[in-house]
């Protein structure tokens, strides 16, 4: 069951500090950004200056992240309001399928500088899962634009899983007149045939099309090389204008996470 308002009770949210905003004749331009952020493991402390400094890089309108944490017991405040401080100019939108008040909530984020018109969230199926969509409106010079970040199953044999979770939120965001976006850690490459409902629909386009780019895991973490972290754009309303992998470079033996984060610049079609 979802739940759909203006501000919504289970959002973490800041203070919009500042607006993007579009110089007359540039176009609807919209950045993107989508990372994995590895919730507190291998040394937070240490990780969060070089996952900053991606995100500050991408100087993204919309930012969709996964593996937010917040945890009372160790004293680590919500990761994704950590972030936006640092960032400034930033609401956050925060979703967990952990209670609201729970003193450990995990889940995924929405950083946007531009206006949020509009909050939903949803518990994806088969709720076992404990996956969640997160969606929010923002407004793109004056038109509205939903923006989705969600985080699927994990094994690699659990292709049906996603595509269940593929398939619940479709149906979620519907279709409508808003143009859409999809991004998040989908856990598989566009092949798989879970992302079928996404990669192989007219629908929606890769951002980042397959052979864009090695991988999206951090080898250097244990990882194979693949791409999976994914930014899915509606295909009549959007062209890319480019797309690209960041957050590939360690700092004294540290690096930002165990993915690398995917940026991508589309326009909005007239």
């Amino acid at each position: 069951m979802t739940s759909r308002r203006r501000l919504l009770s289970a959002a973490l949210v800041l203070p919009l500090a500042g607006c993007a905003t579009f110089p007359a004749g540039s176009g609807r331009t919209l950045r993107l950004a989508c990372f994995n952020i590895w919730h507190d493991r291998d040394d937070w402390a240490a990780r969060l200056p070089l996952v900053i400094e991606t995100l500050r890089a991408a100087d993204a309108d919309v930012i969709g992240l996964q593996e937010v944490l917040q945890d009372a017991a160790t004293g680590l405040p919500n990761q994704a309001e950590t972030l936006a401080a640092a960032l400034g100019g930033y609401e956050v939108r925060f979703m967990s399928t952990d209670a609201e008040g729970a003193p450990r909530r995990y889940g995924n984020a929405v950083l946007s500088r531009l206006p949020v018109l509009e909050t939903d969230t949803k518990k994806l199926e088969p709720l076992d899962d404990f996956r969640t969509a997160l969606r929010v409106r923002v407004d793109v010079g004056g038109r509205a634009v939903d923006v989705v970040n969600t985080h699927f199953h994990h094994t690699p044999e659990g292709a049906a899983i996603r595509a269940r979770q593929a398939a619940d939120l479709l149906a979620w965001i519907g279709a409508g007149a808003t143009p859409k976006i999809v991004m998040g850690d989908f856990n598989a490459p566009l092949t798989d045939a879970g992302l079928a409902g996404l990669a192989a629909s007219p629908r929606f386009v890769s951002a980042l099309p397959a052979g864009a780019a090695p991988t999206t895991l951090n080898t250097n973490e244990g990882h194979t090389s693949r791409v999976i972290d994914h930014v899915f754009v509606q295909a009549d309303a959007f062209d890319v204008v480019s797309a690209r992998v960041t957050g590939t470079q360690a700092v004294n033996g540290v690096w930002p996470s165990d993915h690398y984060a995917v940026e991508a610049v589309v326009r909005l079609r007239p």
